[in-house]
């Protein structure tokens, strides 16, 4: 079934068309919120979010549109949400014995794991520049699409962008790092 048809099936009632579209969907969007938050439960209420968002505004929803830049543009909108309120908690203090765990997370990555090596260097990346690059790369969106989802000009996310490539190639080459 394509989008249209997925579409309309959703506006006429069908019960199982609102479990295709998440079926179809949920790892793109998933994929999109964990890259963007870095944690995987608030990743699950963003992606939770989005869904129940496009079907109460899929009536709204251009059809001859495709829907996968659309949804994406709900979930990017929902992580800068997330993201805000985060901000906006208080961090809880860390227990005494807290500093004297060893985080795995920490631990060097293999320096055969060029994956394990990207992954370091997207981490260090600002959250704009992050955001950007993995609309544009991973979710395969256009400038366009990518500059809807995280309302910015179509300039400003050419800009992020050729920085953060920059900023990745210098954080993979005093990696020794070489692709």
């Amino acid at each position: 079934m394509d989008d249209r048809l997925l579409v309309e099936a959703i506006r006429t009632g069908d019960p199982q068309a609102p479990r295709e579209l998440i079926a179809r969907f949920q790892g793109v969007v998933f994929g999109l919120c964990y890259r963007m938050l870095d944690h995987r439960h608030d990743a699950e209420d963003a992606m939770q979010e989005t869904f129940v968002r496009a079907l109460r505004g899929i009536f709204g929803f251009d059809a001859t549109r495709p829907i996968r830049p659309w949804l994406l543009e709900i979930a990017a909108n929902r992580c800068r949400t997330a993201l805000a309120s985060r901000s906006r908690r208080p961090t809880p203090a860390e227990p005494a014995w807290f500093g004297d765990q060893t985080d795995a997370r920490a631990a060097p990555p293999d320096p055969d794991d060029l994956a394990g090596e990207l992954e370091l260097a997207l981490g260090r990346l600002r959250p704009d520049y992050r955001r950007v690059f993995a609309l544009f790369h991973e979710q395969g969106l256009s400038y366009e699409e990518v500059a809807r989802a995280v309302d910015r000009p179509v300039g400003t996310v050419k800009t992020w962008l050729h920085r953060a490539r920059g900023e990745l190639a210098a954080h993979l080459a005093s990696r020794g790092v070489h692709c």
